[in-house]
């Protein structure tokens, strides 16, 4: 049995008065459909919960949402994913799971949706979406195999985007006349200077637990300082200057953190921020309601926001969610319908004052957000570096990432040399690749 949470409930009386307005419009057809959808436990489906009510009003199809935390959530898909008749109409899916997914056949490509007038609403405008994150979230089978095009197609669209910010205490900077760092040595600087002003404090809070939250430690680093972990051939250079100043970059942070900094994972280190124990943390925009939350933060009001620094470019991460719609979806076109609606001008704002994360510039830069949530204008700003490349999203990653973590883990936490654990990566994944038969072409 699904464990579902029922917007019917929350909007019994609205879905009659919707039913009526649908009755000759676009979602006439669809009026009394039940829409399955599996969403992730996450501050961002919080908000959407509080707004589905509103597109059941508007259209008469009724929402029923199966939320489960993003590891559960996975594993469900992978196995409801599979069948001849699946469970959803429209599931969210974290970027990496794209590869996976369409590799598998199991997600369907949006192109017949939006080239139907029935469905397709003409002022969707779909150039407003950010659009690192379209590319990120949404396209593949273009270059790379995971980014546009012109052999790239449209499986998904971004809803729930992140990307990392830098969160610092402004109480500790004025007392200390710090200025915000705006590179890598300014950061790494006051990382370790911190921890010698503040007694007990650590200077950058940083995920760091072994495996896939080391891996996103150390990946976060590598773009900004000019690294990637692939050429264009293919060939691993996560082990050049680059990977071994990310890895180091990151070492840096952890032993100037605060104490336990090896074993964090994004809640933990958010947690110390938020507790006071240390002045900075760089990681996703999804937290900063948290920071100004009293009831969970010691923190709040004095908290200031940037963007990630720079270091041969500037490079934060692109992260978060997408909407796509199941191959064996029973309703897939009211599906399609929600999902645009979802992401639409009208409904990414109605998202984002909610508390959710903007999708689209235009949400950013709306002044009535931007007085609700004051952070919301930076983030804006930050989001105009986001690098769509910064990790390859390819169906081999889940191993690679899963070997990068476990070796920065012993980097971190056994002194495993840089230089050697890094080839020991590039040399593995070499291995790996091959495998996959990315070098029979040459």
């Amino acid at each position: 049995m699904l464990k579902l949470m029922s917007t019917t409930a929350i909007a019994a009386t609205m879905a009659t008065a919707g039913a009526v307005s649908a009755q000759e419009g676009p979602y006439a057809p669809y009026e009394g459909t039940t829409l399955v959808v599996n969403f992730p436990a996450h501050p961002h489906y919080d908000a959407v919960m509080e707004v589905l009510p509103r597109f059941t009003e508007e259209t008469g199809i009724e929402v029923e949402v199966d939320m489960l935390p993003y590891l559960d959530m996975r594993e469900r898909q992978t196995l409801e994913l599979s069948l001849d008749e699946g469970a959803y109409d429209l599931i969210s899916y974290v970027v990496f799971s794209k590869a996976d997914y369409v590799y598998a056949d199991q997600i369907e490509p949006l192109a017949r949706f939006f080239m139907n007038p029935a469905l397709s609403d003409p002022d969707y405008n779909p150039e407003g979406l950010i659009d690192g994150y379209l590319q990120n979230i949404g396209v593949a089978g273009g270059e790379k195999g995971y980014l546009p095009g012109p052999t790239g197609s449209l499986f998904g669209l971004p809803f729930g985007s992140e990307t990392s910010v830098l969160y610092y205490r402004k109480d500790i900077f004025d007392k200390h006349g710090l200025e915000v760092p705006e590179d890598y040595d300014a950061l790494l600087d006051l990382a370790c200077r911190i921890p010698e002003l503040e007694e007990g404090m650590g200077g950058i809070a940083s995920r760091a637990a072994s495996g896939h939250q080391a891996s996103h430690a150390f990946l976060l680093h590598l773009a900004p300082l000019g690294g990637r972990v692939f050429d264009d051939n293919w060939e691993p250079i996560i082990n050049n200057e680059a990977g071994v100043e990310a890895a180091n970059a990151l070492k840096t942070i952890v032993d100037c953190g605060p104490e336990g900094s090896s074993a964090f994972g994004p809640s933990e280190a958010a947690n110390a921020f938020a507790q006071g124990q240390a002045a900075m943390f760089l990681d996703s925009i999804a937290f900063a309601s948290t920071f100004e939350d009293e009831s969970r933060s010691t923190v709040a009001g004095n908290v200031g926001y940037a963007a990630h620094p720079g270091g041969v470019i500037r490079a934060s991460q692109t992260g978060g969610f997408g909407l796509a719609i199941p191959k064996n979806a029973e309703n897939p076109e009211a599906a399609f319908l929600l999902m645009q609606w979802l992401t639409s001008e009208e409904g990414d704002l109605a998202v984002a004052m909610a508390g959710g994360n903007p999708s689209r510039f235009s949400t950013y830069q709306n002044e009535e957000l931007n007085a609700k949530y004051p952070w919301s204008a930076t983030f804006g700003e930050a989001l105009e570096y986001a690098d769509p490349d910064w990790r390859p999203i390819i169906p081999a990653w889940g191993r690679i990432n899963a070997d990068i973590g476990t070796t920065m883990s012993q980097v971190l936490t056994e002194d495993l040399d840089v230089q050697e654990a890094l080839d020991g990566v590039a040399e593995r994944t070499r291995a790996l690749m091959e495998e996959e038969g990315y070098y029979l072409w040459k």
